[in-house]
């Protein structure tokens, strides 16, 4: 059985209006992800045009075609600023507002110099384009499961490509004036693929938004927030119930005469000193090292794939660079460096045993003076 066209457009309609739903209960939930209000937006201005476009009751002049076509466009455009803000939380938005206004008015000329026809296959033509333009936001998108963003884009992509299609038709019957709905191939598939399409990107973008949310809920469970790397119970997540090979290396440090800084200036300058040897953590160790925060002034670096020559050239390499940031708290030359133990197992070794070897190593650095590295002697084979 062959649906209508109208039965179509109510179809595409409830959809819509059900994708706004969902969009604005997800956003009264994240306020932050202005992603989402500005897909409802947008989908509100779709679910209106197409409302239009059902009861225009036989009608096709002026205002059955450009009011809907400018409402579909702005609408698109909108999607297409919630793609962005999707991608990049601080995206602009003003490339979309540029792309929607040029759209409406590219359209707008054909149409008031009586071209309805031409009109139509512009319409077409940059609803693909910019929905081609929102299939790339996502594609460009990294930190979200890889399959839901690439199956967003190839929907977004299908779409667009049955509005190109009725472009295309109405291009080569030369169609430059339409005085009714056009209705061939073209027009059937675009309103199938506006119904799945809407449907199919609406639902993943859901997807995507909540993977995301308990994404960031995780990631702040095990992070620091001062300073962004690890907190003491993530580190032990991760390595407290397992054995570290002999290619592992634990380092601990303890900032010196912390106390002192925030005694004497307050704990905002205390905590911009944390920040600022987290940032050296980030800058001097390799990719696949942990850091991380475990108290305090108290850091912990695990090092892998790593022999003993190399982690202490690291260590080295750390303690001089806080040293050289020169972070002077005040005129009396007061400088922010850091004591570090370092600790490799011979033999398989439990972290915790590792971790204590590498504490004790800390306390002879800073009993020996400070700003120094010292390793922990070697645990003997048994």
């Amino acid at each position: 059985m062959v649906i209508d066209n109208a039965t179509l457009l109510i179809g595409i309609a409830f959809s819509s209006a059900s994708l706004l739903l969902a969009l604005l209960i997800g956003w009264l939930n994240a306020r932050t992800e202005t992603y989402l209000v500005l897909g409802a937006v947008g989908m509100a201005l779709i679910v209106l045009a197409v409302m239009l476009m059902g009861f225009r009751n036989g009608a096709y002049g002026f205002g059955q075609h450009l009011v809907p076509y400018t409402l579909i466009l702005i609408g698109f455009s909108f999607v297409y600023a919630g793609a962005r803000r999707f991608r990049d939380i601080k995206a602009s938005i003003r490339p979309p507002i540029v792309v929607g206004v040029l759209a409406v008015v590219a359209i707008g000329i054909p149409f008031l110099m009586g071209l309805t026809g031409v009109g139509t296959i512009l319409l077409n033509s940059l609803a693909a384009a910019i929905l081609v333009l929102c299939a790339i936001e996502h594609w460009r998108s990294k930190d979200h499961p890889h399959i839901a963003l690439n199956a967003n884009a190839i929907l977004y992509c299908i779409t667009a490509l049955s509005f190109l299609c009725c472009a295309l038709v109405l291009l080569s019957e030369a169609r430059w004036v339409t005085t009714e709905p056009p209705k061939n191939w073209a027009e059937d598939f675009n309103s199938i693929m506006s119904l799945v399409g809407l449907t199919g990107i609406g639902a993943l973008t859901l997807t995507l938004h909540y993977a995301r949310a308990a994404h960031r809920h995780h990631t702040e469970a095990n992070t620091d927030s001062l300073t962004g790397v690890l907190n003491r119970r993530a580190l032990f997540d991760r390595f407290g119930g397992s054995k570290q090979s002999s290619a592992t290396a634990v380092l601990m440090f303890d900032l010196d005469h912390f106390k002192q800084v925030n005694d004497r200036f307050g704990h905002a300058q205390g905590d911009r000193v944390l920040q600022r040897f987290a940032d050296v953590l980030r800058q001097e160790l390799r990719r696949g090292d942990v850091a991380s925060r475990i108290g305090g002034e108290e850091f912990c670096v695990v090092l892998n794939d790593i022999d003993q020559e190399m982690a202490k050239t690291i260590a080295e390499r750390i303690r001089k660079a806080f040293a050289d940031l020169a972070l002077a708290i005040d005129d009396q030359g007061l400088i922010a460096t850091v004591s570090i133990g370092l600790a490799i197992p011979t033999i398989e070794e439990d972290f915790s045993a590792l971790l204590n070897r590498a504490d004790a190593a800390l306390y002879q650095a800073k009993n020996g003076g400070r700003n120094q590295v010292r390793l922990a002697p070697l645990r003997l084979v048994a």
